[in-house]
């Protein structure tokens, strides 16, 4: 017995213990904190040898608020996620409660199609909830507050009909991915953080709990999860919390169901809130404003976690609110609620998962075909995947440009975009073509490869002289490239001299542009001039909310309404007319915007 691990850690303590004394146990063993009614566990304590390097709260209301500590452990270099949500601090009474008011709730067995509306679910079982919490406190003599109450029915909602302390973690805005690998109950969930990357956490996800969330997000989403379908992708949107769920499971994952969850910010993304995060520059920004503006057919490049959707969508926003947009995507990613708060004339198409081969939902290619037979729209892929690529292609080339057509698609470079589309997708070379613009967006490392940051690295056109090989026949022209350097894009000397074929073919239909590149050349600065000017005055008044896509909508259509009237002053909406007009707007605005 001596030679045993417990007794041999214990020895230390032996000399002042007295027999019935229970400290001893403080130093040996480490508690996990749970509701008697989830499996999902938290450890408690923090590591003893971990510098902290972080604390913040992570609140939704004032009764449901976490603590998040970031912590630094010896010897390691993932970084450590303690979190404490409220669930670890109930105190014995609320515990009891709770307990009982789970065994009341779930003999309301909520049916398939109630989880499709999951809003108004939520709503009616936490209603549901205080209910029963107020009538077993009266029952058993507890006081119980109106805060407390508010308190219990979020946490049992959670824990009943949702999705436990993952949805914790999707309430940190800091968070980017939150993974579940397989066999979840043998690790801690990881996350990945917008300022510290990677890092483990002290919650330990089970079994029973994995196999409950992925039995809702089949209900959610429609779709089949088994062994003939072990992959599912799906979204999750609570509120204004959005987040794309992918599910795998046996035989494609050996030891059982893993996930792997990309949360979503809650408001889109804007180009001034990308300038202010450096992902772009404001000349950037600029050109792909211009862009927009000029209907062409664009692809956002990258690998996963890139930021390709997020682009995407800031560049939705640069739409004019006028033209009406079309939406198709297989995981609903894209921010169409929040542009639809903001007056866009928008459709959401849901198709079919390019994994699935059968299926109740419409396949992709026939998404975008049918897209050309609802009226003039701009077209927004989600994202090229599969066959659909010869659909969106044909779109492209039989009318559709008149409006702009967008999407994303894996691709480190344009030529690795074109290899895809090609070879992989089956998409004829001179179809290929169709494509005006090509922007890539990768992260780039530290020199120590302990940190990553977003960039678009390149914006290049595609030229339309070349019939079998791009990068044979100089197919693709730069006009800007990523200086590591300078930590930013680059104008090529292409841009500068006016050398760019889907600029010019823009200008050739715009009266004073035709012709007159230092014109147009002067929009695209404008531009960016307006984009930078909303970044620094956010930074310097401290509202960050002119950042956001509602006050980019306002400045976008002044924008457009400025010079509307300086065109019909002077003929063009040159920069050193139009920007003082807006500046002042901006100014005057800046002191009564309100969110």
């Amino acid at each position: 017995m001596k030679r045993t691990k417990i007794i041999s850690d214990s020895e230390p303590y032996f000399q002042n213990y007295r027999q019935g004394e229970r400290e001893i146990y403080s130093k040996l063993f480490q508690p996990d904190i749970i509701p008697n009614f989830t499996f999902t566990r938290l450890v408690s304590d923090i590591p003893t040898d971990a510098e902290i390097v972080d604390q913040y709260e992570v609140s939704v209301n004032d009764f449901d608020i976490s603590n998040v500590t970031i912590l630094k452990k010896k010897n390691e270099s993932k970084l450590f996620y303690h979190l404490s949500p409220p669930e670890s601090l109930l105190t014995e009474e609320e515990n009891s409660l709770l307990n009982l008011a789970r065994s009341v709730l779930i003999e309301h067995q909520p049916k398939a199609e109630e989880f499709t509306d999951v809003e108004r679910t939520r709503k009616v079982f936490f209603n549901i909830s205080k209910d029963i919490l107020f009538d077993l406190a009266k029952t058993k003599g507890v006081s119980l507050t109106y805060f407390s109450s508010m308190k219990l029915s979020a946490i049992l909602v959670r824990h009943t009909i949702g999705f436990g302390l993952v949805e914790v973690l999707l309430q940190d805005k800091n968070l980017q991915d939150i993974s579940l690998n397989a066999p979840i109950p043998q690790n801690p969930i990881y996350v990945r953080h917008q300022d510290y990357d990677e890092c483990s956490t002290n919650v330990l996800p089970s079994r029973e709990d994995a196999d409950s969330w992925a039995a809702k997000f089949r209900m959610i989403s429609g779709r089949p999860l088994d062994e003939a379908n072990p992959i599912l992708d799906t979204q999750l949107e609570i509120d204004d919390l959005r987040a794309r769920i992918a599910i795998v499971q046996a035989p494609l994952s050996p030891d059982g169901l893993a996930y792997s969850i990309r949360r979503h910010r809650e408001s889109p993304w804007t180009l001034p809130l990308f300038v202010k995060n450096k992902m772009i520059n404001p000349l950037g920004a600029g050109i792909l404003s211009f862009l927009i503006d000029g209907a062409r057919t664009i692809l956002i490049a990258g690998t996963r976690s890139s930021g390709k959707t997020s682009l995407l969508g800031s560049l939705m926003l640069e739409i004019n609110p006028k033209s009406r947009i079309i939406t198709i995507e297989d995981s609903l990613e894209l921010p169409v609620e929040s542009l639809r708060k903001l007056n866009y004339d928008i459709l959401r198409m849901k198709v079919r998962s390019a994994l699935l081969k059968t299926g109740s939902e419409v396949s992709a290619d026939d998404g975008i075909r049918t897209s050309l037979r609802l009226g003039d729209s701009s077209l927004i892929i989600g994202e090229v995947r599969s066959v659909e690529a010869k659909a969106l292609y044909e779109a492209m080339r039989v009318g559709a440009l008149a409006n702009v057509v967008a999407g994303t698609i894996h691709g480190a470079s344009p030529y690795g975009v074109f290899d895809r589309v090609v070879n992989d997708l089956g998409v004829p070379a001179t179809s290929f073509k169709a494509t005006d613009i090509i922007a890539v967006a990768n992260p780039i490392k530290s020199a120590d490869g302990l940190h990553s940051w977003r960039r678009l690295l390149e914006i290049s056109e595609v030229k339309k002289h070349w019939k079998e090989d791009p990068i044979r026949e100089k197919g693709f022209n730069e006009l800007m490239k990523y200086s590591v350097e300078k930590d930013e894009l680059e104008a090529s000397d292409s841009l500068i001299n006016g050398e760019s074929d889907v600029i010019k073919d823009i200008a050739s239909k715009v009266k004073g542009w035709a012709g007159n590149w230092d014109a147009v050349y002067d929009n695209i600065l404008l531009r960016a001039k307006i984009k930078n000017e909303v970044v620094k005055v956010a930074e310097s008044t401290g509202k960050n909310e002119l950042l956001e896509a509602k006050f980019n909508a306002l400045s976008n259509y002044k924008f457009h309404k400025i010079s509307e009237e300086v065109i019909k002053e002077t003929g063009l909406p040159m920069g050193d007319r139009v920007f003082p007009e807006w500046q002042k707007w901006l100014n005057k605005e800046v002191r009564n915007f309100k969110v």
